[in-house]
Formats: structure tokens, C-alpha cells, sequence
């Protein structure tokens, strides 16, 4: 199985007035297409800035990050938004979707960034929000959904450009536990259909569904 993406004695720092905080910590990791990872750790371990690392939002401050083969480290902020939206979803535990949106719009917002048509977008938008159980939804506003709808849109919004890797921040953490776990197996539906899953959680009993678990503490990989 070819790797997705590897980081290579990646550390990443921040000033902090007059001292430096290390929140990665010389991190080695290898994780394969199709693999379901989750990473956990105690708040401050590190979780939110590997997402960002993993997800081309930030660079390393050493080493060298590998997406899909390509040094992430060496492009120009122009070729990490391609990078970013072609090769990655997003899914984040406050939805972020836009409140003067519908759902329908929220979806079909990343493909006006790509090569799709309005009647591509919409025809693929309406196609995704069906696949999450969303198809009475399609003009509701944010505002008009539950917690659980509007993971939902999150969710379909991610895979607009049928991207290869989905990055999940605490995709539960806004919702009760019975929408969580509703969410948790759509994404192992979305893993068994070939797409590389990686979750930051804090809830332990959600990192067991997936198919490999990445502790971190301080910055560093426990194992």
C-alpha cells in the first residue's frame, strides 16, 4: 500500500513572547492510502498543529512533510491552495459552514474553485447531500439545521472535489453521543470506499473505531 503522506523528523515551533514552544516535537509517521487514523493526546500534545501540518494550512518549521509523494515543505502558498483543495477535506468540530448559505450552496461553494460547471456543482452537491441523508435539506439555512445536519453538510461539503484524504478535527465534539456515532460510521463507509481518513479526537471510545490510533504527548509521538 503506497503512502499518503509522511512526515520526516517534522518539528514545528511558535514564539510566545520571549520563549519558544515546540507543539511538534521531531514526529516521524507513515500513513498509507486508505488507512483510518486517529490521533489523540491531552489538550496542548500537538493534535490541532498536525492537522494543520497534515492539511498544507501550516508549515514545518524542520523536516519535511510528504503529500501523495510530493514535498509539501517547497511550494508556494498558490500550490498548497491546489494541494489543499483537490487532495483534502475538511471537517472541523464547529461546521464553519457560511450561515447565509443553504446547505445545497455550503456544498457546492469548493467546486466554484475547481473545474466544474454550476450544473456539475449542483448535480454533484445534491448527489453528496443525499448520501448523508440530507435530501430534505437542500434550502435550509445553518441556522435551520441541527448540530448533527450540519456535520452532515460539513461532511458532504469535504468531499465536494473528491478529494483523497479527509482531515477531521474533533468531528464529534459539538454532538450529542448518538450522532456522533452516526457520524463516526459514515466515515468508516467513506474509509471501506477507499478514501484515507485522519481524525483528531479527545474521546478515546471514538478512536477505537478507527484502524490505527497515534498518541501524542508534548509534541511527540508515544506510539
Amino acid at each position: 500500500m503506497n503512502s499518503i503522506i509522511q512526515f520526516k523528523n517534522v518539528h514545528k515551533d511558535y514564539e510566545m513572547g520571549d520563549s519558544i514552544v515546540s507543539a511538534v516535537n521531531s514526529v516521524n509517521i507513515d500513513i498509507k492510502k486508505g488507512d483510518f487514523v486517529a490521533i489523540i493526546g491531552p489538550s496542548g500534545s500537538g493534535k490541532s498543529t498536525m492537522m494543520n501540518l497534515v492539511g498544507a494550512l501550516d508549515l514545518a518549521t524542520e523536516g519535511d512533510i510528504f503529500l501523495d509523494g510530493q514535498n509539501i515543505e517547497h511550494l508556494e502558498e498558490s500550490e498548497l491552495a491546489q494541494i489543499r483543495g483537490k487532495k483534502v477535506g475538511f471537517i472541523f468540530q464547529t461546521f464553519n459552514l457560511i450561515p447565509t448559505l443553504t446547505a445545497l450552496e455550503n456544498v457546492m461553494l469548493p467546486m466554484m474553485f475547481q473545474e466544474y460547471s454550476s450544473e456539475e456543482r449542483r448535480e454533484r452537491a445534491e448527489k453528496l447531500l443525499i448520501e448523508v441523508g440530507l435530501e430534505k435539506r437542500f434550502n435550509h439555512l445553518s441556522n435551520e439545521l441541527s448540530g448533527g445536519e450540519r456535520q452532515r453538510v460539513a461532511i458532504a461539503r469535504a468531499l465536494a472535489n473528491n478529494p483523497e484524504v479527509i482531515l477531521a478535527d474533533e468531528p464529534t465534539g459539538n454532538l450529542d453521543s448518538k450522532t456522533g456515532k452516526e457520524i463516526i460510521e459514515m466515515f468508516t463507509r467513506l474509509n471501506k470506499q477507499g478514501k484515507t481518513i485522519i481524525m483528531v479526537t479527545h474521546d478515546l471510545e471514538i478512536a477505537k473505531k478507527a484502524k490505527r490510533i497515534i498518541r501524542l504527548k508534548d509534541g511527540r509521538v508515544q506510539e
